[in-house]
C-alpha cells in the first residue's frame, strides 16, 4: 500500500504485470506461518502434517488475495489509460506502481474501488463456498471462533475472515488506504480542489495511524503479543503516509500553476541519429560530461536516449560505427507534454529512473528537458 518502488525478487507475471516482493515478505510469510500453525492446531483434529498443510495454504492464499486485490487495481487503471510498471508485496501489503497519477476524479474513484471490489467477492466466494461444504451455521461458529472442524473449511473459514477483516479496514476514509483515496476522489469531485481532498485524507490517515499507534501501545502495556507490534508498525508506516499526502496537499497548491514548459530547458543538446558511437563519445559525453543525451532525428522528433554505459561497452566491444540510434533506449517513461503540470511531472516513473523528463508536443517533436536541479530550483520557493 505505501512505500515507494524498490528492487525487489520477481515471483511471476500476470496479464503482463510483473508481481514481485521484497525481502520483508519472505519474513513476513514465515511468521505468519508460524502463527497460522498454532491457530490451526486448536481448531483442527488432523496430524501435524495435515495442520502445517493447511498453515501454509493459509499464508499463501492471504497473499494470493492480496496479489488479487492490486489486480483489481492494476486492471482498473489500465482501463482508464495507465500504465502499471508492476505490483509489490511487502511487508503489511501490496502497491501497484501506476506510470502516473490520476487525472480525475472519476479515474481516482474507479482505481480505488477495484481493489476493495474484489476482496468483498472474494469474502463472499468464501463464505459461499464454506457453506457449500458445511452447515451454515457451523461454517459461521468456525469462522468467528475457534470450533474444532476439518481442514477443507478451516482454511476457507481463515480465509473469508481475513478477505473480510481486509475489506473493513481498507475501505476506512483514510489516506493512504483504498477508502482515503475513494475519499479523495469524491472531495476532489464535489470541491474541484484536487490538493484539499488531499490534504483533508491525508489528516484522517494520521487520526487512524494515531488510533493504532495508541492500541497496540495499550496491547503491549499488558500482554506484548507480536501482533500488538505489528500494529505499533503499521501505525508507522500509515502516519508517514498519511504526512506525506498533506505535504503534497500543501505543495501542490502553491505549485498548480507552474507548469514543465516553464522550468525546462528549451534548448537542451541532442544528438542527431546518424552520429556514431566513437563520435558520440568524443563529442557529447567527452565534452559535457553527462551520463546520457537525448538523441533526434532531422526533425527533431524524440527517438530515444542513449546512455554512457551502454555506449561504452559497444566501443569496447568493437563496434564504434554502430550509429547511436542502434543503442538507444526508446521505451523509457520519460515522455509528457510541456503543458502537463509541475505536480504531474513530479508523480512520473521516468523522473526517478532517469533523473529527467523529455517534453514533447503532440507530434513527438521535442520541446525540452526538465532535470531534477531544474524541479529542485522550481520547488525553492514553494516550500
Amino acid at each position: 500500500m505505501f512505500p515507494r518502488r524498490r528492487q525487489n525478487i520477481q515471483l511471476a507475471r500476470v496479464f503482463g504485470i510483473r508481481i514481485g516482493v521484497s525481502v520483508s515478505w519472505f519474513v513476513v510469510l514465515f511468521v505468519l506461518i508460524l502463527i497460522l500453525s498454532e491457530f490451526f492446531e486448536e481448531i483442527l483434529s488432523g496430524s501435524k502434517t495435515t495442520i502445517y498443510l493447511v498453515a501454509v495454504a493459509g499464508a499463501l492464499g492471504y497473499f494470493l488475495s492480496l496479489i488479487l486485490h492490486e489486480l483489481g487495481h492494476a486492471l482498473a487503471a489500465r482501463r482508464q489509460g495507465i500504465g502499471i510498471a508492476g505490483i509489490d508485496l511487502w511487508f503489511f501489503g501490496g502497491l501497484s506502481q501506476m506510470r502516473r497519477e490520476p487525472a480525475t476524479p472519476g479515474e481516482e474513484f474507479k482505481i480505488a474501488a477495484a481493489g476493495p471490489a474484489v476482496t468483498l467477492a472474494l469474502t463472499l466466494i468464501c463464505l459461499a463456498a464454506g457453506s457449500l461444504i458445511s452447515s451454515g451455521h457451523s461454517f459461521a461458529k468456525v469462522t468467528l471462533s475457534r470450533e474444532t472442524t476439518t481442514p477443507a473449511v478451516g482454511l476457507i473459514g481463515w480465509l473469508a475472515f481475513v478477505n473480510g477483516a481486509l475489506f473493513v479496514f481498507n475501505v476506512l476514509p483514510a489516506f493512504p488506504l483504498d477508502g482515503g483515496r475513494i475519499a479523495r476522489a469524491v472531495i476532489w469531485r464535489v470541491t474541484g480542489d484536487r490538493y484539499r481532498a488531499t490534504a483533508l485524507t491525508g489528516r484522517s490517515g494520521q487520526l487512524l495511524a494515531l488510533a493504532l499507534g495508541a492500541l497496540g501501545l495499550f496491547g503491549l502495556s499488558r500482554n506484548g503479543s507480536f501482533l500488538d507490534l505489528m500494529t505499533l508498525m503499521l501505525a508507522f508506516f500509515i502516519y508517514q503516509a498519511a504526512g506525506a499526502a498533506v505535504m503534497q496537499g500543501a505543495l501542490g497548491r502553491r505549485i498548480q500553476n507552474i507548469r514543465v514548459a516553464d522550468i525546462m530547458d528549451r534548448e537542451p543538446v541532442t544528438i542527431p541519429e546518424q552520429t556514431s558511437l566513437l563520435d558520440a563519445q568524443d563529442q557529447y559525453f567527452g565534452r559535457y560530461r553527462w551520463p546520457w543525451f537525448v538523441v533526434v532525428d532531422e526533425a527533431r522528433h524524440y527517438l530515444g536516449v542513449v546512455r554512457q554505459q551502454r555506449l561504452e561497452a559497444e566501443i569496447a566491444a568493437g563496434r564504434p560505427a554502430l550509429p547511436v540510434t542502434d543503442v538507444l533506449e526508446s521505451d523509457l517513461p520519460v515522455r509528457i507534454g510541456g503543458e502537463a503540470p509541475l505536480e504531474t511531472l513530479l508523480g512520473s516513473e521516468g523522473l526517478g529512473r532517469l533523473g529527467a523528463m523529455v517534453a514533447v508536443d503532440a507530434d513527438g517533436v521535442l520541446e525540452g528537458v526538465v532535470t531534477l536541479a531544474q524541479i529542485r530550483q522550481a520547488l525553492q520557493p514553494a516550500a
